[in-house]
């Protein structure tokens, strides 16, 4: 078992009342590290940190900011494969998964350097006269920052990327079910030296002591979570004490609309690629399926090989594994409650594949049918490998079915008709909508959601600016 310590002002340190926490193996239920169990004096610390380091990080130029971005893109291609067998085990993903986010990851990074040296504004002018008006972005400052346990060090560089390139400093938590892969990359930046001291403190601990010591901290002038929607309700609530700038991203409910005129099998891959991705564990997962009356058959015959063959075990046993585990046994009793309730309602299970026995936290992947719009199961975010399918009739029942839910992250349409799939685009209320595809991304546009899915993106320019504050600077010519 190894020990992983938090960064705190550029020194890697144990908790200050030197707490720890064992870490679990999602597929085994074995106890693979340990780490520092902070608390709220952790959070002091670590605030401390970040606040002495503004000024000299904020008063750096864009291209010092850039340099250091670059740098960590490059720690984190040269140590890739470290830290995906760390997620691998941590989260209980594919191997093959876990590598395919980090070149991901360090594109993020890189498109951030970037992004530093491009910020935008109004031009200079006079509106009125005799007086020359121009716009600043300036840093927030000390940003908080916890990020979730599905995609713990890919989340956290989306977010820890665009804050430092605005010139903030960060407290990042990752998620404590989940640490491993962010601090080793947090301590390697530090054995390298290179962020400087205080810019970027990573500590470990749960939510209810270092999360929401953070939200509340005076000294800290914003958060952002990635998390539930619950949780989220509560960040705003706590933020509000303060009157932070406030970043969720949320959960998700994503439909996939398939019209009949739809290729299939094109269909079939996506479903069995975004529903059962990460276990289902994403906000972005194909988890309903709406498909027109007329294809719904072809729909599921062929649905069913595709989700019956994937190969689910633990990730540790090679590299063929397509799904692993979800993230803890309270996570499968989770899900499996979310089926139970749908069956005992009416729904039926169309399709179940299979999964391992022994220690690990696995459920088997499964497609359901009967489900009506307003069941539990289509209302609420499940965040395992459950697909619900409904057939529509027409049109407006699939768009409004679709925009039915309090979610509105992410969603996909499925036809060969373009009028009708850029029609579906402008009327659906979701933050990113596909045509004729399911799941990617780049680094270039934003993420975010819509509704209960929080405020505030992800990714792209739009995310920079997330963390600067626009100042009006006026001189008179008199």
């Amino acid at each position: 078992m190894t020990a992983f310590p938090n960064l705190v002002g550029g020194e890697l340190v144990t908790a200050v009342g030197g707490a720890t926490r064992d870490v679990v193996n999602p597929a085994t239920g074995a106890v693979i590290a340990s780490v520092p169990e902070a608390s709220t004096a952790d959070v002091e610390r670590a605030v401390s940190a970040a606040a002495a380091a503004a000024a000299s990080w904020g008063d750096a130029t864009p291209g010092a900011r850039a340099q250091v971005l670059l740098d960590l893109a490059d720690l984190l291609d040269e140590h890739a494969e470290e830290l995906a067998q760390l997620e691998s085990a941590n989260v209980g993903k594919p191997i093959m998964l876990a590598r395919s986010e980090n070149p991901i990851s360090a594109d993020n990074l890189r498109f951030f350097a970037a992004a530093a040296r491009n910020l935008e504004g109004r031009a200079a002018g006079e509106y009125i006269a005799g007086h020359t008006s121009m716009v600043r972005r300036e840093p927030v400052g000390v940003v908080g920052q916890i990020a979730p346990w599905n995609y713990p060090l890919q989340m956290a560089v989306w977010k820890l990327g665009p804050a430092l390139a605005a010139g903030n400093t960060v407290v990042l938590k990752p998620s404590e079910l989940t640490p491993l892969s962010l601090l080793r990359f947090a301590a390697l930046a530090a054995e390298h030296e290179l962020v400087p001291p205080g810019v970027l403190n990573v500590i470990s601990g749960d939510g209810v002591h270092v999360g929401a010591g953070i939200i509340a901290h005076p000294g800290v002038r914003m958060v952002s979570i990635t998390g539930d929607v619950s949780t989220g309700k509560i960040v705003a609530k706590t933020a509000s004490d303060t009157l932070k700038k406030v970043h969720l991203e949320l959960g998700g409910k994503a439909p996939m609309i398939v019209f009949s005129d739809a290729d299939i099998d094109s269909v079939v891959s996506a479903v069995r690629l975004g529903g059962y991705l990460n276990s289902g564990q994403d906000c972005t997962a194909s988890s309903r399926i709406l498909v027109a009356d007329a294809v719904y058959d072809e729909l599921v015959a062929k649905l069913k090989p595709a989700v019956q063959s994937l190969s689910v075990g633990d990730p540790a046993s090679g590299e063929s594994v397509e799904m692993g585990p979800v993230i803890s046994a309270g996570q499968r009793e989770r899900v499996e409650g979310f089926v139970a309730r749908a069956v005992d309602a009416g729904a039926t299970v169309l399709i179940s594949g299979s999964g391992p026995s022994g220690n690990g936290s696995f459920v088997a992947p499964m497609v359901l049918g009967g489900v009506t719009q307003d069941a539990e199961i289509v209302q609420r975010e499940v965040f395992g490998p459950v697909v619900t399918l409904q057939p529509f009739s027409d049109e407006e029942q699939a768009l409004a079915w679709a925009n039915g839910v309090d979610y509105g992250l992410a969603a996909s349409v499925w036809t060969r008709d373009v009028a009708r799939a850029l029609d579906a685009t402008r009327r659906l209320q979701f933050g990113v909508v596909w045509i004729n595809d399911h799941l990617p991304f780049a680094s270039e546009m934003p993420h975010g959601g819509f509704k209960q899915s929080g405020y505030g993106k992800d990714m792209s320019v739009y995310a920079v600016q997330e963390y600067t504050q626009v100042k009006h600077v006026m001189i008179s010519l008199d």
